[in-house]
Formats: structure tokens, sequence, C-alpha cells
């Protein structure tokens, strides 16, 4: 019930906010400047770095509680553009034992991800150099991992949107819970991925993501749709769908897997 009067209240914000004329953009821009993100032709250091912080309670006939959090930082100079990502989700439920109702852990995550660009004399194009790392306690594995190194190009970047894409080779690798080599994910793969930013005048952000590791013998894709809108200032509520999919999953886990998540986001510079 928490949760859905929360995703109607981030509905009804970001729906107000396409509804503003242009005549509100500049007041809208004083009150919400720190969302705005400014463009300019000539290359120049930047450094963001934002939190993101979702809980959930739900008590009376499904009792569970789970957070989820993370860490977003982008750092841009006239030789680098680098990004950082780390997000961690817990969950823990109340479910029949034998001795009556008891709590347990039903989802642990940690995620990680870095990527440095390399920008080349030609405008936009550049090297990429990737790394991941996923700890997840309910998808089968101890954990796993890849690398990827290629090309990657900012298509276009202006005052109200972006897009930009890398591709490369790369290596795969994983352990089972069991302790043995995952043999279907160790190898050589061909990593791809797109990114798209969409800003409206009002403040309000769509961010579009999506990736695949493609292997021998695994496919492995995540995609990421989110859309953000302004409290105040330096504070926005992010309302988000995740779509995971692994073509060879191991035996007790599920090919796809979805997420869907409301939080507060905050940009701390």
């Amino acid at each position: 019930m928490v949760h859905r009067i929360i995703v109607s209240a981030l509905v009804s914000l970001v729906l107000s906010s396409f509804s503003a004329n242009a005549a509100d953009k500049d007041l809208i821009r004083t009150l919400y400047h720190a969302d705005f993100v400014e463009y300019d032709d000539e290359p120049k250091d930047r450094f963001t770095l934002d939190g993101e912080l979702g809980v959930i309670f739900a008590s009376g006939n499904t009792n569970a509680s789970s957070i989820k959090s993370s860490l977003k930082s982008e750092h841009e100079t006239n030789v680098f553009a680098n990004q950082y990502w780390v997000e961690f989700l817990y969950k823990q439920s109340e479910v029949d034992g034998e001795e009556g109702r008891v709590k347990q852990t039903t989802a642990q995550r940690l995620y990680t991800y870095v990527q440095s660009d390399y920008k080349l004399k030609v405008e936009n194009q550049r090297l990429f150099v990737y790394g991941d790392y996923e700890d997840d306690r309910f998808n089968g594995y101890d954990y796993r991992s890849s690398i990827a190194g290629g090309w990657s190009q900012l298509v276009w970047r202006n005052e109200i949107s972006d897009f930009r894409f890398s591709v490369g080779p790369g290596y795969s690798l994983a352990k089972l819970e069991s302790g043995e080599k995952a043999e279907n994910i160790h190898g050589f793969i061909v990593r791809a991925s797109a990114e798209y930013h969409y800003i409206w005048p009002t403040g309000a952000k769509l961010r579009q993501f999506v990736s695949t590791e493609a292997g021998e013998d695994n496919i492995k894709s995540r995609t990421e749709t989110s859309l953000s809108a302004n409290l105040f200032e330096s504070l926005a509520l992010k309302l988000s769908f995740i779509m995971q999919h692994n073509s060879n999953p191991t035996d007790s886990n599920t090919a796809l897997n979805t997420e869907t998540s409301v939080a507060v986001v905050y940009r701390f510079f």
C-alpha cells in the first residue's frame, strides 16, 4: 500500500512537470537548478556524485522490508570520461516455518561497475575499458565478473538529451555456489551497451540503459528505465524498472528477473 502511494505521487509529479508551459521555464530552472545539466562545446572538468535510497516496509497480510541503495559518479576531463556505479539490494520477508512465522532474507545483491573512456582527437570518438562485479546470494553463483574494452562514441549531446554507445570484446568469469567454475560463463564475450538521457524543461529526467554480453554458451542482458522528478533543489524522486536476462541460468533460477523500485535521489555535488 505504501509503495503504491509513493508511485502515484511520483507519476502525478512528473505529469504536472510535463504540463508546465515554456513561460515557467526560468522560474522552474531557478527553483530546481540542481537537476539541470549545462552543456558546453568546450570540454571542461566535471564531477558529479548522486546517492539513491529506497526503503519499503509492509505489514498486515504480508510482512516484509526491503532496502535499495546506490552511488553513481561521473568524472569528465579533457582526456577521460569515467563512470562509477555501486548498488546494494536487500529484502527480508516473513515466511511460514516449523515454529510459525519466521523472518527470512529473500534478496541480497551487490553490483558494481566502472567504465573509463579515453577521448580521441576526433570529436566524440573514444576507446573504453569496462569492468563489473556481481555478488547475488540468490542467483546460483558465488560471484560473476566481466571485463571488456573497445570502441565508444558519444553520438550527440545537447541541452535536452544525449546518446552514447560502446562495443568491444571481453572476458567473463563466474563461480558457482558449490565452488566449481561456471563453465557456461567462463570465456570470451562481446559486450555492447547504449545509454540515452532526456531532460524536460521542468527538470524531469528520463534514462534508458541497455547492455548485452554475448558468449558462446550464455547471453546476459540488462535494461534499466528510470524516470525522476525534482522534489526541491538537490533532492529528486525516482521510479525505475530493471530487467535482467540470462539465456542459460542455473537450474534453480529463472532466465528473466525484473525489479521495480521507488527511491529518493540526492545530488551531493
